[in-house]
């Protein structure tokens, strides 16, 4: 609304001057001044329009979830440092980030990890995540020093506004209480606090064990429920939503990546921008801001330039 206000006060002043040019100003320096003043208002008008077009999406929630893929245990592993990599940006920009579901595997990595994350135009910085990471490291469990390529899938479901009205049919869904998981069978709830709620008309499944009540796990359950919902009706494919994740995530096959992720050479490369850093470590520990500002601008102009 700042935004709106201050372009209708620029329109105002731009109709204001323009009526002074159409009394037929007398003196010609007026009319000079008046034409530069149209000029100098018109543009800053259009570039008040084109920054409340970029910022019309504004997105304060999202839900993220990763997925190992090809590499079994140290893609499991990686998924977990990815999590991690992007828990710890979230953290230094103001943003909260809640688990919802998780699957460890044998080692504490994990198989998948689903997270609720919320902050000030927070989608942002993940508009472009969606996708296949790669990682060429060499595993924990590889005793000859051989590099491995391993792959772990991230796909982003915004949370938007209520433009899409999702209503749940209660006779529509399943809901399950279950266990909460833990990783190695450690710190597992003996107590059926988490729940898992089925949509039966689509089939989506959605499980919460984040809070130690069933109540607080159902509405947050419900919540994601609909978010995915919101996301499948969006796009005009409630009946395929799972075509929706497979868009955003493939088949994880080692050959489809946005992203590499090398420890041999210390570098981060984005095959959609064919740029690469150096500072893979720090990269992992958070410091992924300057990485991502380089991808969402470069990214943004292809998809201008496309649009033309």
């Amino acid at each position: 609304m700042d935004q709106i206000d201050t372009i209708f006060r620029l329109y105002h002043q731009y109709n204001e001057t323009k009526r002074l040019l159409q009394e037929e100003l007398e003196q010609e320096e007026l009319k000079e001044l008046a034409y530069e003043e149209l000029q100098r208002l018109s543009k800053e008008i259009s570039a008040k329009i084109e920054e409340l077009e970029k910022n019309k999406l504004r997105i304060d929630s999202f839900v993220i979830e990763i997925r190992a893929g090809a590499g079994g245990e140290e893609a499991a592993l990686f998924a977990r440092d990815l999590f991690r990599m992007y828990s710890q940006f979230l953290a230094d920009i103001g943003a909260t980030i809640e688990t919802t579901d998780v699957s460890y595997s044998d080692r504490g990595g994990y198989k998948f990890i689903e997270a609720y994350v919320k902050g000030p135009n927070v989608y942002r910085w993940f508009k472009y995540e969606s996708g296949v990471h790669r990682v060429q490291r060499v595993p924990i469990t590889e005793s000859s020093g051989r590099v491995h390529t391993s792959t772990v899938s991230v796909a982003i479901l915004p949370e938007y506004d209520e433009d899409v009205k999702i209503e749940i049919n209660p006779n529509e869904i399943e809901i399950t209480p279950i266990k909460a998981s833990g990783p190695g069978g450690q710190h597992v709830n003996k107590n059926l606090t988490a729940i898992r709620i089925k949509h039966i008309p689509t089939g989506i499944i959605v499980t919460s064990q984040r809070y130690k009540s069933q109540r607080q796990n159902k509405e947050m359950a419900l919540k994601i429920l609909k978010m995915k919902l919101q996301q499948a009706e969006r796009e005009k494919r409630l009946s395929q939503i799972s075509d929706l994740r497979r868009s955003q995530i493939g088949t994880m096959d080692r050959s489809e990546k946005i992203r590499t992720y090398n420890f041999p050479q210390n570098r981060v490369t984005d095959h959609r921008i064919k740029k690469s850093w150096y500072n893979l470590q720090d990269i992992l520990d958070g410091k992924i801001k300057d990485m991502l500002e380089t991808i969402i601008n470069e990214l943004d102009a292809q998809q201008e330039d496309n649009s033309k």
